[in-house]
């Protein structure tokens, strides 16, 4: 990581915060500077903004810079659960602990390079990197996800999200006794502020639409299972929406660091994508998935289930 911090003089007021890094770092493209702030590794006066922020000169800057990724993928043979599987698209239920795409920390065993050596060809679709991945899923989050096989499928699958065709519902339990029998989470989600690997609840401007929808299946003494469907798809949405409700997620111990250790032993967080549908980017017709709750989420609500 090259950590370069930088002043604001007087002239640079009223300028866009990507325009003014290009001007004062060389061997960066504001391209390259712009993506930088969407991933939170500038800071302005210690706080994260967008790439449109204006400044207002005498700041102070910070940009963290992290070495470049290979270029290219290597495939990675490893167990995969596959739950459908034709030329045109993969679905695949993730197991909890395994890494979608390359980051940060998880350069080999991931998701992404397991499907590349299941099948070859998805090298061509998408990114270098998340070939054919269309959406993701927190490493520690378990089930269902879609992969495009064909630069068609993929293209016409990302319209589908774009368009919010695509149906995504999950089963959870959370600490607390969620009191309504249902709600609707509306509330924009964007980069912390202070803290670059967490997401939060942010005004409009410095964040994204995010809508949630929840539903209660069974109460417990201090937790509730429930069924959470995503209207949108920011980065942590379910996991910081029930946190913002006082019921984070079982097992998540970045948005649930006041809460209680789960009652038995857990790995992973108690969130499973149990559904997923979407049309055929082919044959054109809705297809639905299922993927039954894993051992370690029907063992934590068997517990539940004998102390109420």
């Amino acid at each position: 990581m090259t950590v370069t911090s930088l002043t604001v003089d007087r002239s640079g007021a009223g300028t866009r915060l990507d325009r003014w890094l290009t001007d004062h770092l060389s061997g960066l493209s504001r391209a390259r500077l712009q993506q930088l702030i969407d991933d939170s590794c500038v800071r302005v006066d210690g706080h994260v903004v967008k790439a449109a922020h204006r400044l207002r000169g005498g700041e102070s800057i910070v940009v963290d810079v992290p070495p470049p990724e290979p270029d290219e993928l290597e495939p990675e043979p490893a167990a995969l659960t596959i739950v459908h599987e034709d030329d045109d698209v993969l679905v695949l239920d993730k197991s909890a602990g395994m890494v979608v795409h390359p980051g940060a920390g998880h350069a080999r065993g991931t998701l992404a390079a397991a499907v590349l050596a299941h099948a070859p060809a998805v090298a061509f679709v998408g990114g270098a990197r998340r070939p054919g991945i269309v959406h993701r899923l927190d490493k520690d989050t378990s089930g269902l996800l879609v992969i495009a096989k064909t630069r068609s499928a993929y293209d016409i699958l990302i319209a589908q999200l774009a368009a919010r065709t695509v149906t995504r519902r999950y089963l959870a339990v959370v600490h607390g006794r969620v009191a309504r029998a249902s709600g609707v989470i509306d509330a924009p989600i964007g980069r912390h502020p202070h803290d670059r690997v967490r997401m939060a609840i942010r005004p409009e401007r410095h964040g994204k639409h995010a809508v949630t929808h929840y539903t209660v299946r069974e109460r417990f003494r201090d937790f509730t299972f429930l069924e959470v469907r995503l209207e949108t798809g920011r980065t942590h949405q379910i996991r910081v929406h029930m946190a913002s409700l006082g019921h984070p997620i079982v097992g998540d111990a970045v948005y649930g660091r006041r809460a209680p250790a789960p009652p038995v032993p857990f790995e992973g967080y108690a969130l499973h994508a149990a559904t997923l549908a979407f049309v055929h980017p082919v044959t054109e017709k809705r297809m639905e998935f299922t993927a039954p709750l894993p051992p370690r989420m029907e063992k934590l609500l068997a517990h539940l289930r004998e102390n109420r």
